[in-house]
């Protein structure tokens, strides 16, 4: 029988269980936001994809994760977080297998939005797993294990993407999900079922039509812009106006996917903001510096994915320290300082060239930018989950992981459009260091951007509870 919460020790089979599955599954959804990066350009040349192409095999999966991730936490919420999960978890494993035997573009698009449908199940439900599962003397060790493991699985996608290309073939990248979906789904079989005892039956069918109609047009418009401008212009309209009745369906609904109350929270809606910056400034930097490295430096795709390693280790040795950081000081300094590290690091990556130093040039700047994730992350996931009431831990979860998800979508689909970039544009050096450089330059002002946002909203609890 499914409990708002189990409370389970950390050191339990139990506690054990529920924290490699969440960790399993939510590190297989997270590394294909990055992994798939390092092999874009060798499926451009395998399916003779365009720049457009690349981007929507990136976006199509961001797109339905970033539009569904408020659904399925509150799915997990109503019909238990263990049962969706798992049904994400083996919906995952279907479509990677889809995406790994595409034969051409359309198809891996296609495949790619069906596995952020799935992807949006297991997402939420893992991180909402620790929190309704744990006592609450072990949840923030728990979340800051769940988040460094996770962060580094992200960080490590570019090295095994680009090993599983070298090696074998692009296709290798979705299919490696297979047995890490099967070793999610044995581990989970262990975990307690939870939900929440206070959540209405239905579907919020509008809600989530009206959310992945609002952000597909305005992605679309974006990608398509400098080919098909009186398209995207409607595309664009269309995704404006359907974001604006998503929130009025929202406001009217008697069960949203996004209760919109959550948003009365300052501290709420102020880590949420600062989230999409962040991970807007993330999808964009990962986006162009694996493409810059193969396109203009050189590299093949191994080399490429090693190129990132820098972020491995630092996550590694430092994510867990980051939370413990955060309980100490409070989240509003570590929520200011890591943006401000990750944008010089992305500054000094813009001078990436032909003529690469790997260590000054890479190395360094990955160090800098490994150091600024490893001291914001588990803070910021932390305070979105402190200032939400812990019944609502999956729609919370759902909330933050959409904000993140959009923040990389529209990164990926601006950019380009942004620094010039289109066509085979990617496969020509001297056009795409132009607009890597640019891009880069977006990426710092985002990150600077957050930086400050953060030191101006965020507020340490003390603070939180008397203002």
């Amino acid at each position: 029988m499914a409990t708002p919460s189990a409370e389970v020790a950390l050191a339990s089979p139990a506690g054990r269980a529920v924290l490699a599955a969440a960790t399993l599954g939510s590190a297989m959804a997270l590394l294909d936001s990055t992994v798939v990066n390092v092999a874009l350009r060798q499926v451009g040349e395998d399916l003779d994809a365009s720049l457009g192409d690349l981007q929507w095999v990136a976006n199509g999966y961001l797109l339905t994760l970033a539009a569904l991730t408020l659904l399925g936490g509150s799915l997990g919420d109503r019909f238990g977080r263990r049962r969706v999960f798992v049904l994400g978890v083996t919906g995952f494993a279907l479509t990677s297998a889809a995406c790994g035997l595409a034969p051409g573009a359309s198809f891996l698009v296609v495949a790619r939005i069906a596995q952020g449908v799935a992807a949006a199940l297991l997402v939420p439900g893992s991180l909402a797993m620790i929190q309704g599962a744990f006592a609450p003397a072990d949840r923030a060790r728990a979340i800051g294990t769940w988040t460094g493991l996770g962060s580094v699985a992200a960080a490590v996608g570019p090295f095994v993407g680009g090993w599983l290309v070298d090696v074998a073939s692009w296709r290798w990248v979705f299919l490696i999900n297979l047995p890490v979906a099967a070793l999610a789904l044995l581990a989970v079989r262990a975990a307690p079922e939870t939900r929440d005892p206070d959540a209405v039956t239905g579907f919020d069918a509008a809600g989530a039509v009206l959310g992945a109609l609002g952000l597909g047009g305005i992605t679309y418009a974006l990608i398509q812009w400098s080919t098909t401008p009186t398209g995207a212009a409607v595309a664009l309209a269309v995704g404006l106006l359907a974001g604006g009745a998503f929130v009025a369906a929202e406001r009217r609904s008697a069960h949203p996917m996004l209760p919109l109350s959550l948003f009365g929270s300052r501290q709420f809606s102020a880590a949420n903001v600062m989230t999409l910056l962040t991970y807007a400034a993330l999808g964009g930097i990962l986006f162009f510096l694996v493409l810059q490295l193969q396109t203009v430096a050189g590299y093949d795709a191994l080399r490429a994915g090693l190129a990132t390693l820098p972020i491995t280790v630092v996550m590694v040795l430092l994510a867990g320290r980051g939370g413990a950081l955060g309980a100490r000081v409070g989240p509003r300094a570590p929520m200011t300082v890591g943006p401000l590290l990750c944008g010089t690091g992305s500054l000094l990556l813009a001078r990436v060239d032909d003529d690469v130093h790997y260590w000054l040039d890479v190395a360094l700047p990955l160090t800098v930018f490994g150091l600024g994730l490893a001291t914001m992350v588990a803070p910021l996931t932390a305070t979105v989950l402190d200032a939400a009431p812990a019944h609502h831990a999956g729609v919370a979860s759902g909330v933050n992981n959409a904000v993140a998800r959009a923040g990389s979508l529209l990164a990926v689909a601006a950019l380009p459009l942004l620094v010039g970039l289109s066509g085979e544009d990617y496969q020509v050096p001297s056009a795409f260091t132009e607009g890597y450089r640019d891009a880069m330059l977006w990426c710092a002002g985002l990150l600077a951007a957050s930086g400050l946002f953060s030191w101006l909203t965020i507020r340490n609890p003390e603070v939180a509870r008397s203002g």
